[in-house]
């Protein structure tokens, strides 16, 4: 029985890691994160283009995104595209440069934000655990064509179990620190 054999699964399992930082990194955390703009396009010449390509974008406080865009013609669409998105935050157009002023999240707000990073997290687990168990069928199907023994099934069941069990700790720590940043003051 080849490492090999686990390396597909375990590619999957990886992706399911960075859709998780994705998904987390687009999560407003009091702090002015790009990140949050990742997803926002516009129409610009009939192509919908992600605002991070349209201009620079830079955080110059803590609490402030500053978009400014090459071509100064579409400031209003990407004014547009931003009240039109769920980032909730009301965009300062001053005919250059376009604001985003991030208010100081309520506690309310901030204990809202860690369940729904609880529950990417725990989104992320069942997709490892789902992962898990195709890993364990395509075992199960290979012993019972006989092109593994009963003994290289169960290393195959163990190994995947402690391959599983690393990621679920790595999905555990992300989560950790994503809600440490969010109730962070």
């Amino acid at each position: 029985m080849v490492k090999d054999d686990y390396k597909p699964f375990e590619e999957k399992m990886k992706k399911t890691i960075s859709v998780l930082k994705e998904e987390l990194a687009g999560l407003r955390a009091g702090r002015a994160n790009p990140a949050i703009l990742d997803k926002v396009t516009i129409d610009y010449y009939g192509t919908p283009t992600p605002i991070n390509q349209l201009g620079n974008i830079s955080v110059p406080e803590a609490r402030v995104i500053l978009i400014q865009p090459w071509d100064a013609k579409i400031l209003k669409e990407i004014e547009k595209a931003i009240q039109k998105s769920d980032i909730g935050i009301n965009p300062n157009n001053d005919g250059k440069v376009i604001r985003l002023v991030f208010p100081p999240l309520t506690e309310e707000r901030r204990k809202e934000l860690t369940k729904v990073a609880k529950k990417h997290g725990e989104d992320a687990k069942v997709a490892i655990r789902s992962i898990r168990r195709d890993a364990i069928e395509h075992f199960k199907a290979l012993k019972k064509k006989s092109e593994i023994s009963e003994d290289d099934l169960k290393v195959a069941e163990k190994d995947m179990q402690n391959i599983t069990d690393k990621y679920i700790s790595e999905i555990d720590k992300i989560v950790e620190i994503k809600e440490k940043e969010i109730l962070e003051v």
